[in-house]
């Protein structure tokens, strides 16, 4: 009798134990288009416990009875907190709004500041299409790398341009992700405006260190960008008119299970310059001004095959068009990207997400030049055929598993030049073409050792085919978090990359001439290693928070061009390269603030970056272009009511790195030719431009007509017209008009003055 009513009380204990839980269900979607978010992230900070919704956007979890402070987040979209005192199994359902359409608040990050605190992942930024089209711009062009630039660690290739320097890395070093299809040259007008248009984009995430272990085939960052499903509740657009382009997105259900969405932008640069050049075609001493113009379609389809599986299919189609034509010479420039991608995402359950990807892409340009009979052509163009699949599976509230495969078939057109008259009697060929297999195998696991301590691990294999050259390297990454306290926190990562194609290029501007070139007997793959270690403090308000990051870099197997070579006309670009090693280090440190009506962040970068070739500055070190010692940065947006915003950037740099000569010595007459001036260049990159400022602001007036939304966006570039230096050269100063020459000067040459833009946005 003991024993049994022992077990009858160990029953109940049982009984007890579980009846004191219920399960809290729900689906959590769009305030606005009733678009379901797959992945977002419920979690309970009390218990340390958490999950994410399915493809459905549906969640469920069990807890214990009583009261809990609930979470509620998406990438791109404003946390909601929720209070649920649970008696019983109950349905919560809840709407997130998207930043785009957030009006009370400005978030600088989609995540809130304490979830990025706990984070184990480092050197993260994450940027949505709001914060981007809320900063001024230079023509009204909202552009998402140039909001990049203005994050420490992240430096610009110079005046106006879109590039990106990450921790020391060159602009071919940056992996440029859109729905998975790598991005070759993502800029337009020769680097001035990046290719993506704000109104396709959900969000981008730049990566300067601590690489999770799924990306690879970079040196210095990873750029993952999102682009926007279409509205699954009614038919909806949106669009733009500025001075310089204008833009349209429309989107529309297509049934009850499927969605599209379809973005379209272009320039009219070429519209003014030939009613222009119409003017003026009767003047025989007017030079016309060549036509140029740029174009973007995305679109992005979205099915959903049941409860269990969605399908998507996303593409981009963009490019510039350069010509110029008379009646002796024509000349047409022509370069763009293209890309298409299926996604299949799979639930198996509620803890193992499958998604499979086959991606195609594609970068090419041509010019073609043609005078009188003589056709004069030089293109080049990489192919990719991608595949992949990738795992996500939660074992336990402790774990957050991911592994995956991915396998690249690349072709490259290197360098192809043809010509040749019409009747066939002259022609010639010259360039080369190579393939190449790309491929990657990774595990990582996030893993909560404890409430203070999270450790993320992973180990990527990846390797290169070509030919009968085989390249492979193991890729260890590491990353964890230590919180001193609920307001402090300590994290340290360690990445190991490997690069298998490198960018040539003749010049140090980013144009799209430059050449993509597999690894082979000769150029081996890039390496780099990176550690870094920081410290965040998050204010007790929660609405600050402040990071140091230190880091060092090392890079290996570092690839540049000969001085004079050429990248055409060659059957052999291996002869034309030297090799060497690269160093970055430096210190960063970041404050931001987003909540309350004023908002902002305030970035310092203080950094060095080396390049050390034997075969360079005779064998000595010297500085990379984009060395820059101080970067400086200030954003501050605010919101003056529910019409008026305001917002301002200022932003100071080192100028950069040139090489100029020291000074000059004369060749003597020799056989009745004139004396020679011969310049004396000691160091390379010995030099520096003057410093970089400059301050943009801009004013938002928000118009809520019936139909929808609208506004007039005011914004001034370059508000104290500062001359910053866009490149220098060498000018010989003359006793007179034709005389003999007394001295050099060194001019500075500057772009942009100050520039006022209004655009109007508008939303239905």
């Amino acid at each position: 009798m003991q024993y049994f009513s022992l077990f009858i009380l160990f029953s109940l204990s049982i009984f007890s134990s579980f009846a004191q839980k219920q399960e809290l269900s729900g689906v959590v979607k769009d305030s606005e288009t009733g678009e379901k978010l797959p992945g977002a992230t419920v979690f309970i900070d009390s218990l340390s416990k958490g999950t994410l919704s399915d493809i459905k956007g549906r969640y469920s979890i069990t807890l214990p009875i009583g009261s809990h402070k609930i979470l509620f987040s998406y990438i791109g979209y404003s946390a909601d907190t929720q209070i649920v005192r649970l008696k019983k199994n109950t349905i919560l359902n809840v709407q997130l709004k998207s930043e785009s359409r957030t009006l009370e608040e400005v978030l600088v990050q989609s995540e809130p500041l304490k979830e990025k605190l706990q984070s184990s992942q480092m050197s993260v930024t994450t940027i949505t299409a709001k914060e981007a089209k809320l900063l001024p711009a230079i023509f009204g062009e909202v552009d998402i790398f140039k909001t990049f630039q203005l994050k420490p660690g992240v430096k610009s290739g110079g005046e106006g341009a879109s590039g990106l320097y990450v921790r020391g890395g060159g602009v071919d070093q940056n992996l440029i992700l859109v729905d998975n299809a790598v991005v070759y040259n993502p800029y337009h007008l020769f680097g001035f405006f990046s290719i993506f248009n704000s109104d396709a984009i959900k969000d981008a995430e730049l990566y300067k260190g601590g690489f999770p272990a799924q990306f690879g085939g970079r040196l210095s960052s990873v750029i993952d960008i999102k682009t926007r499903e279409g509205n699954t509740e009614q038919f909806s657009g949106s669009g733009g008119i500025g001075i310089i382009s204008s833009r349209l997105t429309l989107e529309t259900p297509v049934n009850q299970h499927s969605s599209l969405i379809v973005s379209a932008r272009r320039t009219y640069f070429d519209v003014f310059t030939r009613l222009v050049n119409r003017q003026n075609k009767n003047d025989p001493d007017y030079d016309p001004i060549p036509d140029y113009y740029f174009y973007d379609l995305n679109g992005k389809y979205a099915y959903d095959l049941g409860d269990r599986d969605k399908l998507s299919i996303s593409g981009y189609y963009g490019n510039d068009v350069f010509k110029f034509n008379d009646d002796d010479f024509n000349f047409n420039f022509n370069w763009g990207n293209s890309m298409i991608q299926t996604q299949w995402q799979h639930f198996f359950n509620t803890d193992l997400v499958a998604k499979t990807s086959l991606v195609y892409t594609k970068y090419d340009y041509q010019i073609r030049n043609f005078f009188d009979d003589f056709e004069f052509k030089i293109g080049s163009q990489v192919n990719d055929l991608t595949g992949l699949i990738d795992f996500n599976y939660y074992p336990d509230d402790r774990n957050s598993i991911k592994f995956g495969l991915s396998a690249t078939r690349h072709k490259f057109i290197v360098g192809r030049i043809k010509g040749g008259d019409s009747e066939g009697e002259t022609s010639f060929d010259a360039g080369n073409d190579y393939k190449g297999t790309e491929w990657g195998a990774y595990i990582s696991d996030d893993f909560k050792l404890s409430k203070a301590i999270t450790l993320n691990g992973g180990l990527r294999l990846s390797g290169f085919i070509n030919q009968t050259n085989y390249f492979y390297g193991l890729e260890p990454r590491i990353s964890g978090k230590f919180s001193l306290n609920e307001m402090v926190a300590l994290k340290a990562s360690y990445a190991r990359m490997f690069q298998y194609i490198h960018l040539v290029s003749s010049s140090s501007a980013t144009l799209p001439t430059d050449i993509w070139y597999p690894s082979n007997e000769l150029v081996k793959p890039q390496i780099s290693d990176q550690i870094a270690a920081g410290v965040s403090f998050l204010s007790r308000n929660k609405k600050i928070l402040i990071t140091n990051e230190a880091y060092y870099k090392w890079m290996n197997r570092q690839i540049d061009f000969k001085e004079g070579a050429g990248l055409f006309l060659t059957s052999n670009l291996d002869d034309n390269f030297v090799f060497g090693k690269g160093y970055s280090y430096g210190n960063e440190v970041y404050i931001e603030k987003k909540q309350g009506k004023t908002t902002g962040w305030i970035g310092y970068t203080l950094s060095w970056t080396w390049r050390d070739f034997e075969d360079i500055n005779n064998g000595k070190r010297f500085f990379a272009r984009y060395d820059r010692r101080h970067d400086v940065s200030l954003v501050v947006m605010h919101q003056l009511n529910k019409r008026f915003s305001l917002s301002g950037t200022w932003v100071y740099g080192t100028g950069n790195a040139v090489t100029l000569p020291s000074g000059r010595f004369v060749l003597q007459e020799v056989e009745n030719i004139g004396p020679k001036v011969i310049p004396i260049v000691e160091n390379r990159n010995g030099y520096r431009m003057k410093p970089y400022h400059r301050m943009d602001l801009s004013v938002v007036y928000k118009i809520y007509p019936r139909w929808g939304e609208s506004d007039l966006t005011f914004s001034v570039y370059n508000v104290y017209n500062r001359y910053n230096p866009y490149f220098l050269y060498i000018d010989e100063e003359k006793a007179d008009e034709g005389g003999v020459v007394t001295s050099y000067q060194g001019k500075q040459v500057s772009l942009f003055p100050i520039i006022p833009t209004l655009t109007y946005n508008f939303k239905f």
